[in-house]
């Protein structure tokens, strides 16, 4: 989250106005994150998040905001969009698409242990399950052909080597055949900044779905893995916390070092994108690439699969 769009106090008294909850009492803006604008905002009724989306397709917000909304009332801990009382999610402000959403209790964690990947497991596999009766999910918006789409606008950008690297990446991605592994719509950005903790160490907020999408479901868990997990035992915990709700496939088990690769390539990708064309704004996160293309060099460079 960060801030590209300045809001007026005066502005966002109005705007909230439609949605009773008392007087505006402040409003700050946070600086996390890449994507939108967003605010902490008080009101007379309690505290809520403010977000203005700043380069979205109203169609892919509304798939998002009804997704939200949808597992919010079936129990997975995420912000809930606020209606009007014309039933409306989003509507105009500083010239943004805006949402205010509960804010949810908690803090999110610098480093996870294995005890946090298995409870981070769980949540995700619930996330999943409560998910699989959604209808009609948009496609994972940043999938292969997203890959290869922004790979191609990069390559005259980058290095060298790291324009031999992407494309012998995109090359073995594109051999894989992913068509029979379980589908359905994952999260696609879970890392650690992005999940809330209770003090009594329990996930008590899931944030940020919009790189939600319908897509294979251990990719989602492979994002999980890249970012949570330092060592084989919080992986094997991730998985143990999976599988207490979703037993994995045959067919899944066999893909997991390809789609860790697959996982790691995203958001190197994601990065470079930012590295290379940022965007204008008051308070922006820039974060650093090179992390996830070691990452990526490392799934390469080893060998074994999955264990059991």
């Amino acid at each position: 989250m960060s801030v590209y769009t300045t809001v007026g106090r005066a502005e966002l008294a109005a705007w909230l106005q439609p949605l009773g909850l008392g007087e505006l009492i402040d409003h700050a803006g946070i600086a996390a994150g890449m994507q939108n604008s967003n605010y902490f905002v008080t009101t007379a009724d309690g505290r809520y998040v403010l977000t203005l989306f700043e380069h979205i397709d109203w169609s892919a917000l509304d798939f998002y905001l009804a997704l939200m909304d949808h597992l919010a009332r079936r129990g997975i801990p995420c912000p809930q969009p606020l209606a009007d009382r014309q039933g409306n999610f989003r509507r105009l402000l500083a010239g943004k698409p805006a949402v205010l959403f509960t804010c949810l209790p908690g803090a999110s964690i610098e480093q996870a242990t294995a005890a946090d990947c298995a409870a981070i497991g769980e949540m995700l596999a619930r996330l999943h399950l409560a998910a699989a009766d959604f209808p009609d999910p948009l496609p994972n918006p940043c999938g292969a052909a997203w890959c290869r789409a922004v790979a191609a606008a990069l390559l005259p950008q980058i290095s060298p080597i790291e324009r031999t690297l992407l494309a012998d990446e995109l090359a073995f991605q594109a051999a894989q055949d992913y068509r029979s592994l379980p589908r359905g719509v994952i999260h696609a950005d879970l890392f650690r900044d992005n999940v809330l903790w209770d003090a009594c160490g329990r996930p008590s907020g899931i944030l940020d779905f919009y790189f939600a999408g319908e897509d294979c479901l251990l990719l989602d868990l492979a994002v999980v893995a890249n970012d949570w997990c330092v060592d084989q035992a919080a992986v094997d915990q991730l998985l143990t916390g999976y599988q207490r709700q979703r037993l994995l496939t045959a067919s899944e088990w066999q893909v997991w070092p390809a789609l860790r690769r697959a996982a790691a390539l995203r958001f190197w990708l994601l990065r470079l994108e930012v590295r290379h064309r940022p965007r204008c704004g008051d308070v922006v996160t820039i974060k650093n690439p090179d992390h996830f293309a070691a990452l990526l060099q490392r799934f390469r460079l080893a060998d074994g699969g999955l264990r059991r």
